[in-house]
């Protein structure tokens, strides 16, 4: 029976994997699973994405752990979304171009679908993020999704947070070692196999020998486990999604108290695009760019450009990375979950979402009975199809591009560079809009709503004239499009400013009103 797990690796996706299957599999009690994570205090963690997406809050919610903490411990702030600007239209063209992906579905007040009544126009000139949710708004006047008087991770409004991955790490690992989780300083420094190829042991410098029933590999992209040592292969998306490079910075606020905005910046640039997300009392900024089409030395001249004067006197960081993942990510007794198996690049914040689903599915999938061919079999096919679609809604936001002005963008808008897939439903989405029918439930991070928000962005056209007359609900759509008006105007008054919330949190604490008694 596999009754004892060994994670090789710290960091958010290593903690977040121990303390998930520390709940679910009862490593509190002596029925359940003994989990042990190893971590060596001589490897840093790459640690600079500070994005989540809204899954996250199921997760921590899952494991116990309390919003409130995360927020005062982990520097968290609220992220209702991504404003992408210049992603359209070349910068000297079209100065103001810009267009939001909320977090927020359509309107759920009506059954009523009310994309085919925007796209013929009845909601007039608005763009579809504002015209069927009040999340646009509230955002760009830098508002809260809830109050303070809201439970642990519901409110009115969807979110996701931006947080200070180191410090998350450390939260999450506080919850899991008080769920029972052992937590060992070491260096591994052999893996060695036993008659069957699967893992037989670890040789720790400090510990010594160490056994497992399942080892998890967290080490990152140095992948020590199902990489280095048992040979999964590496399959490469380079050819689709170009950014392999990032560089970064921490950039202090310009006064105290200044507006916190709640959602990332993405914005275009020559060879790729900047992300600019706030934390409590520093931004997060980096630049996420092709080194076939941009120096290191360029890309650190547009980040400082970016940040402005203040960043001569800033430190940066380099990181490089390529888009793609190993098919095989669960093999024996070894399950690599997060960058030991994939990433794709940091735009829509998948990378910690990735590391979220493998924890539930290996937790559903655990084999207790020691058989780990099916549950491996069932894994990988199921990892597999998600990186994959997952790569398809990232490379969406290039493709679509109507850019120009340098080789980057060009090379972004040939079909070559896009899937066989991808360009087929994009053919099927030119007379009808993405529906649950585009959907796998059981392998996409992003619904049809996401779809929907990246495609009209970015003014892809969808023709419905041929069905125009089978609408008979004109007048109905007419009410409520007018209706999430009046509510965004509302909001604005309801909430409190992003910047008010966070500090009253950080203070107190959130404090849900109590129900009545019946």
């Amino acid at each position: 029976m596999s009754k004892s797990v060994l994670i090789v690796g710290g960091g958010t996706a290593g903690w977040i994997t121990a303390a998930y299957m520390a709940r679910m599999l009862a490593a509190d009690t002596p029925g359940g699973v003994s989990i042990t994570l190893v971590e060596s205090d001589e490897i840093g963690t790459v640690g600079v994405g500070e994005g989540t997406f809204p899954i996250i809050r199921k997760t921590m919610g899952r494991i116990g752990l309390d919003e409130s903490e995360l927020i005062r411990e982990a520097d968290a702030t609220f992220k209702q979304g991504i404003r992408f600007n210049h992603w359209k239209r070349n910068p000297a063209d079209a100065p103001d171009d810009t267009y939001f992906h909320p977090f927020q579905v359509c309107s759920q007040h009506t059954d009523m679908d009310l994309l085919p009544y925007w796209l013929l126009g009845v909601a007039g000139d608005v763009p579809w993020a504002e015209a069927c949710t009040v999340q646009e708004r509230v955002v760009d006047a830098k508002l809260a999704p809830k109050l303070i008087t809201h439970p642990n991770y519901n409110a009115p409004l969807n979110y996701a947070y931006h947080f200070d991955a180191g410090k998350l790490a450390q939260v999450v690992r506080r919850r899991a070692m008080d769920m029972g989780v052992k937590r060992l300083i070491d260096t591994i420094d052999e893996v060695k196999l036993d008659e069957n190829g699967a893992i037989g042991s670890l040789q720790g410098r400090a510990n010594g020998e160490l056994k497992a029933d399942l080892y998890i590999d967290c080490s990152g992209f140095r992948a020590r486990l199902i990489g280095e040592t048992l040979g999964s292969e590496f399959t490469s998306y380079k050819h689709q999604l170009f950014c392999d490079r990032a560089v970064a910075m921490q950039v202090p606020y310009d006064r105290p108290g200044a507006p916190i905005p709640s959602c990332t910046y993405a914005t275009a640039q020559d060879a790729g695009w900047t992300w600019d997300i706030g934390l409590h009392n520093r931004r997060g900024v980096g630049y996420v760019y092709s080194s076939s089409h941009c120096s290191d030395d360029a890309a650190l001249d547009t980040l400082r450009r970016y940040v402005g004067p203040k960043a001569d006197e800033l430190k940066h960081r380099q990181l490089s990375f390529e888009a793609g993942f190993r098919k095989v990510q669960w093999y024996k007794n070894c399950v690599g979950i997060g960058l030991s198996v994939g990433f794709i690049e940091p735009l829509e914040a998948t990378g910690i979402s990735f590391a979220e689903v493998a924890a539930l599915m290996l937790c559903n999938l655990f084999p207790w009975s020691g058989d780990t061919e099916r549950s491996a079999k069932q894994f990988n096919e199921a990892m597999t199809k998600r990186f994959e679609h997952v790569i398809d809604f990232i490379k969406l936001h290039y493709y679509l591009s109507q850019r120009t002005d340098t080789a980057f963008w060009r090379d972004n808008r040939d079909p070559a560079s896009a899937s066989d897939y991808l360009k087929g439903k994009l053919e099927q989405w030119r007379h009808r809009p993405p529906s649950f029918l585009d959907i796998d439930a059981s392998h996409d991070i992003f619904d049809e709503n996401s779809w929907q928000y990246i495609l009209y962005g970015m003014d892809f056209k969808t023709d419905i004239s041929a069905r125009a007359g089978a609408l008979r609900f004109y007048e109905d759509a007419k009410r409520e499009f007018e209706s999430i008006r009046q509510q965004s105007h509302n909001a604005l008054s309801a909430v409190p400013t992003h910047r008010d919330l966070v500090s009253e949190v950080v203070a107190h604490g959130f404090r849900p009103k109590k129900r009545a008694r019946a």
